[in-house]
């Protein structure tokens, strides 16, 4: 196993929302995320996908990590539901997120899930304390019956998507995308790189739309 990898799994859970807060709130805030790029789908959920791409409107920058920030409101930024044999492609993909300037939060379940504890329940549990879930849909994960599980209580928990769902397509055939989500655009993993900036922006400009509504509302 690569060295980076058992650093990955052995890495302790992430720092305490508080020093998380103290942290961030001591730097200047984060930029606004770059407009990203993703494959389309139908609005029909019984036609094939589309190929065209869309162009997300720019957001106006927010310090998604200020003290008072709806980002603290739940445990972790990202949710990775993935199947066993992708964990090294998803290891890298949380290594990425991790390593951004916003220290993003991930729930990595070789990592992150109790030890002891009922798989259905640290699913749920990952799914309703994450505000966006990436699903990283491969030939494995359409075979993995937890994978299934946890996309279907991912939609329940946020059934509009409104960004939190972000599907991933790798190795794929565009028919056999998941009917459940054929409503919501993916993005399709070509260069490794390119998808996940394109996973950072997605994640970063749901977390700048929370920030601004939350703000808007306290007016």
């Amino acid at each position: 196993m690569a060295g980076w990898f058992r650093r990955l799994l052995h890495k302790p859970k992430s720092s305490s929302v508080e020093s998380l807060k103290s942290t961030h709130s001591a730097s200047s805030s984060p930029s606004s995320s770059s407009s990203s790029s993703a494959k389309s789908s139908s609005s029909s959920p019984g036609t094939s996908l589309a190929t065209s791409s869309i162009s997300l409107s720019p957001v106006s920058a927010v310090d998604i990590s200020a003290s008072h920030s709806p980002r603290w409101d739940k445990s972790y930024d990202v949710c990775i539901c993935h199947s066993e044999g992708d964990v090294e492609l998803v290891s890298e993909l949380v290594s990425y997120l991790e390593g951004q300037p916003e220290s993003f939060r991930c729930f990595l379940q070789l990592r992150d899930a109790a030890p002891g504890g009922a798989v259905v329940t640290e699913l749920c549990d990952a799914v309703q304390n994450s505000h966006c879930w990436v699903m990283l849909i491969t030939p494995s994960f359409l075979q993995d019956p937890w994978c299934r599980y946890q996309m279907h209580q991912a939609l329940a928990e946020a059934p509009m998507a409104n960004g939190r769902t972000i599907p991933v397509l790798k190795d794929v055939d565009r028919k056999d995308y998941p009917r459940e989500l054929r409503s919501i655009y993916y993005i399709y993993m070509a260069l490794k790189e390119k998808s996940f900036r394109q996973i950072r922006d997605t994640v970063m400009r749901y977390l700048q739309e929370l920030c601004q509504s939350s703000t808007k509302s306290m007016e």
